[in-house]
């Protein structure tokens, strides 16, 4: 293994705080893993990390050298897209993360498509519901649903995400169909809940006559993972809040009946994040405009607008 593949390994190591898990994230062995860590601590003449039987943490010169590491492969990224961008043809590995619901349904399908087209590329897929973390994920690009606001990655929004709320016919009629957004609150309904730190359904947010309006709605359990609440929505145990193509069959078969349809809730983006300096990236830009293509159209409404 190169010293630059040596650096990499020590990286993730850093970012994912164990030699498993950084090895894991580049398809090596815990015992390659730690050979590489070695042989780059013997190379240097330094300890990098501190190790105990159940704690692996960076000395202070480790610390330092992951800093110094990381603009090194960062240099060497970039200087590789910069080459790849004379080519017609991207290569390489690209880390894409997206939540459950749309990215088992929507882009999954369209990855070995994707990799078939480029057969010089690697697709490397995690799929959460969960805010994730770049640096520490060691991620391209990022697919979402909502409205990020986080400034420092490029937003390219591919579409407008309507929203539902919708119940089984059997839960309304024993608990009543609500009329008004006035008949979620106080306890009457049971509402299902995508709750992790910092989540953005806390709130429901409907649209209404006077504008937006925002909804404390309570309920007896929530989930951090989506499918779980349409699972749950289906067995009669509350009124879910929904992107309305991840119940499209549901609603369409009367499993699922819409409530509050006056007033649904505020539409969402769907849309892809990911570090400026990727722009140039050949490999990031054609995954991004592919799957701007192909899968827009499933949200009804394409917003293909690179930049926004």
């Amino acid at each position: 293994m190169s010293y630059v593949e040596s650096l990499r390994v020590f990286v993730r190591v850093i970012e994912l705080g164990s030699i498993t898990s950084g090895g894991r994230d580049l398809r090596l062995t815990p015992a390659v893993a730690s050979k590489r860590i070695k042989e780059l601590e013997k190379h240097l003449g330094v300890r990098l990390f501190n190790r105990t039987t159940r704690s692996l943490t960076p000395t202070g010169v480790g610390t330092v050298f992951y800093e110094e590491a990381k603009k090194v492969l960062c240099a060497i990224d970039d200087a590789d897209a910069t080459v790849a961008a004379f080519s017609e043809t991207p290569r390489g590995v690209i880390r894409v993360t997206a939540p459950l619901g749309v990215g088992r349904r929507i882009i999954a399908p369209l990855v070995p498509r994707f990799v078939e087209k480029y057969p010089g590329t690697e697709v490397r897929m995690r799929l959460s519901d969960r805010k994730v973390d770049f640096p520490a994920e060691g991620l391209d690009l990022a697919f979402f649903i909502g409205t990020p606001s986080d400034s420092n990655l490029k937003l390219r929004k591919i579409a407008d995400c309507a929203r539902v709320l919708c119940a089984t016919p059997e839960y309304l009629e024993r608990h009543g169909t609500p009329n008004t957004p006035d008949d979620l609150m106080g306890g009457a309904h049971n509402c299902l809940l995508l709750r992790y730190p910092r989540s953005p359904e806390y709130f429901w947010t409907l649209q209404t006559t006077d504008g937006p309006r925002k909804l404390k709605v309570a309920g007896k359990y929530d989930a951090d993972y989506g499918d779980v609440l349409t699972d749950w929505a289906l067995d009669g145990r509350g009124i879910v809040n929904k992107p309305r193509f991840d119940v499209a069959d549901h609603l369409r078969s009367g499993k699922l009946v819409e409530v509050l349809a006056g007033t649904p809730p505020v539409p969402t983006i769907f849309g892809c994040l990911y570090p400026h300096r990727k722009l140039q990236d050949p490999k990031v830009k054609s995954f991004v405009d592919f799957m701007a293509r192909y899968c827009g159209a499933a949200f009804g409404t394409v917003r293909d607008s690179a930049g926004e």
